[in-house]
């Protein structure tokens, strides 16, 4: 009687089929080492956005052509220019930055080290999320314009007031990432780190923490952008010679003194800082984390 029974090897069967199973899974773990080349990279990352500020310049000088609004209203690109031009050689241009990012970033450095543990917190303790977790959406929703006039009225017009806008409108944004990114953690993972003794501070710091790294990531990127957005508000209402001229400070200035140059530096300013900071901080940590876990295959 002829076997029933097929060869596990015999072509076109099982084993080609394993071998072509193999073969994917190899092509999976394969990962690209080499560097990007410098013309493609060029070609990717760098014309796409040159070319859409070009497009951007040409449609404003042809609506400065066009006379769609008085000079007063709509300046042309020069005249923008000569103002970055006059702050350059006034030797203002770098203390308007400097004074609203050092603000920034101190401000964001204790909205991290605020809102990480108070994250984690929420989201560990069933208690602390019924108790706060409806307040930290709340806020978070909550215009951090809204946090100047108090904190003008408790801490006066100083350093201190900025501070503490910038945290009531960051610390949310952060606490809630990490609650989002924890509740995102496969549950077997929990279950391997408590088989393996790591519970507690070990397992936060192993096993939460690590595994909650992308949502946590989106958590900070919101939280800087809550921060500077607090910060541009607390600046541009709150006036005073002891906290001298921020980018904030410099956009309500050019309205005070009905310039409009001076309006679209500061604002200029204030996107190239936003844009900056993602550029050499957020952008690098988010594809660390992508390459880390595979899913970003090429530099």
């Amino acid at each position: 009687m002829a076997s029933t029974d097929t060869p596990v090897d015999a072509p076109g069967k099982d084993g080609s089929d394993l071998a072509g199973l193999e073969a994917g899974l190899d092509a999976l773990d394969s990962v690209e080492v080499g560097r990007t080349p410098l013309r493609e990279t060029l070609l990717r990352k760098v014309l796409p956005p040159v070319t859409a500020v070009a497009l951007v310049l040409v449609v404003w000088q042809l609506l400065v052509w066009a006379k769609v609004a008085p000079d007063y209203k709509l300046p042309s690109p020069a005249a923008v220019w000569d103002e970055v031009e006059a702050s350059w050689l006034q030797g203002t241009l770098l203390d308007y930055i400097w004074t609203s990012v050092s603000r920034g970033l101190l401000g964001f450095l204790l909205a991290l080290a605020i809102g990480t543990p108070l994250g984690l917190l929420v989201a560990r303790i069933g208690f602390v999320r019924a108790a706060i977790g409806p307040i930290l959406s709340g806020l978070q929703s909550l215009p951090s314009v809204a946090w100047v006039p108090p904190a003008v009225i408790w801490l006066g017009l100083n350093d201190s007031m900025m501070y503490a806008v910038i945290l009531l409108g960051a610390v949310p944004s952060i606490a809630n990432g990490l609650v989002a990114g924890i509740d995102q953690i496969p549950p077997l993972f929990l279950r391997a780190g408590r088989t393996l003794g790591a519970t507690g501070l070990q397992g936060a710091r192993h096993i939460v923490m690590p595994a909650a790294l992308p949502g946590y990531l989106a958590g900070l990127k919101q939280g800087w952008a809550f921060s500077w957005r607090s910060l541009m508000a607390a600046e541009i209402i709150a006036s005073s010679p002891d906290l001298g001229v921020g980018l904030g400070q410099l956009l309500e200035n050019g309205r005070n003194n009905a310039s409009m140059s001076q309006v679209f530096l500061a604002i200029f300013l204030i996107l190239l800082v936003g844009i900056a900071i993602d550029l050499l901080i957020f952008s690098p940590l988010e594809r660390r984390v992508l390459r880390g876990r595979g899913l970003l295959v090429k530099n």
